[in-house]
Order: C-alpha cells, then structure tokens, then sequence
C-alpha cells in the first residue's frame, strides 16, 4: 500500500519547480492533490496530466495565495473535489535580490505577500479542515541562515517563514496536527534558469560551498516533503530540515 492512500493534499505553487515535483510525488503515494497556479494554467494542467496518466488524482486549482478569497477558495475547491484535506505544502514563493539601497517598497510587498502573507492565508483556511495527523509543509530557504549580501528583502521573508513554522508546530500541536519547513539549497528550477544562475560564478560558488558538490535537483525535496507528510514523521514538528547537500 503506499504511504499516502486516501490522503488529500494541497501544494500552492505547483505549475512548475519544486511545487510540481513535490505535487507529482504526493500522488506517486496515493494523495489527491491539488495543483495550485496563479497564472500558469498550461503549465499546472500538464502536471495534473502527469499525475493521472500514472494512475493518480489531481485537479489543478487557480488562485493568488496573497488574497484571502483566492486562499480560502483554493481550500473550499480542495473540499468540494476530494471531501477533505490532510496535507498542506505552502510552497508558492518569489525571489528577487536587491541591495540595501536599491530595493523598492514595491518589491518588498511583492515578496511578504507572497512568500509569507500567502502561507498565513491558505493556512488559516486550511487548518479548520485538517485532523489529527494532518502535515503542514512549509518551503522555507537556506538563505534564512546563510544570510547572502543583497538579499535582505527575500533573505527576511524566508526567515519569517522559519519563525511561523516553530510558532505553528507549538499552535497546533494540541491538535496534532504537524508544522515543518524544508529549508532548500540553490535547486535547478526553471526560475532559477529564467534567473540567469545556470553556468555563473554564482552556481560554481554555491557548488563549491556544498559538501555533496552540486546544486539540488526538484526532486531531492520532494522526496523530502513526501517523507514529512506521511506516517513515517509521525513524531517531527515544529523542524527546519535543510536540503541543501550540506550547504551551511
């Protein structure tokens, strides 16, 4: 049997990236999920046809985790398609770098509402359908510990990220319901390609500085949050787990 059958999951951000790769493996062990975008429905439905040409469940479910009404409508569409809700990835994020004189407040409202606002919202929305054993998943960074030059305003967001997830494992806990973040390395995404970062100085000095001598692949985190939320972390919450191949 695997590990997740009868399980119903929610991964915001989940068109493409680590989202997708996390929403693919969910369904792998037997979750229905729900494929999250905001504006990339091709993209979103290509994974839900994945999953289901595998054998598993999706649907794809347009909504900005940033507003409340799309939050709370994203929760209400996970209810209504599958009857209930067990596992929540609050994976949607952006990432911009910006140094100390040059970044806008534009910018800095455009990263919190989305890395940090957008979790508190779908969370919110989410925790009055979950039950005991219920996995929250939070994708954090570790830039929240590395703390690069010219990140303060993303640098900040996904440290507010890692102080929500241990304020909710305490939250929640009574209810046992289970609060990680996975705080991932640099990972080879399309962003990350879109971003430049493939074949620069950037990538070689973060390979140099990763013991495992690599940047991370998509699905070196989703086999992660998999592990999170099924019965097999049954005693972790309230932990940051670095995925970065020993970046510290």
């Amino acid at each position: 049997m695997t590990k997740l059958a009868g399980k119903v999951a929610v991964v915001t951000g989940a068109s493409k990236g680590i989202g997708a790769a996390i929403a693919k493996s969910l369904a792998a062990e037997g979750a229905s999920v729900v494929v999250n975008y905001a504006s990339s429905k091709a993209a979103a439905d290509a994974v839900v046809t994945a999953i289901t040409a595998a054998g598993g469940k999706a649907v794809a479910v347009r909504g900005d985790v940033s507003k409340a009404t799309d939050a709370e409508g994203l929760i209400d569409a996970a209810i209504k398609k599958f009857g209930r809700l067990d596992i929540l990835v609050n994976n949607s994020g952006v990432y911009e770098f910006s140094s100390i004189e040059s970044f806008t407040e534009e910018q800095f409202h455009k990263i919190f509402n989305i890395n940090v606002l957008g979790l508190l919202l779908t969370t919110r929305a989410a925790v009055p359908h979950l039950g005991e054993g219920a996995s929250i998943i939070n994708i954090g960074s570790v830039v929240s510990s590395l703390t690069p030059p010219s990140s303060a305003v993303y640098t900040g967001s996904k440290g507010a990220v890692d102080a929500i997830s241990g304020v909710l494992a305490k939250e929640l806990g009574a209810r046992k319901i289970r609060v990680n973040s996975i705080n991932p390395g640099m990972v080879e995404t399309e962003g990350v390609h879109a971003a430049g970062f493939i074949g620069t100085d950037f990538e070689k000095e973060a390979v140099a500085q990763t013991p495992l001598g690599r940047i991370g692949q998509v699905d070196d985190i989703a086999s992660v949050a998999t592990f999170l939320a099924s019965n097999d972390a049954k005693w972790i919450t309230g932990e940051l787990v670095r995925v970065g191949g020993g970046l510290r």
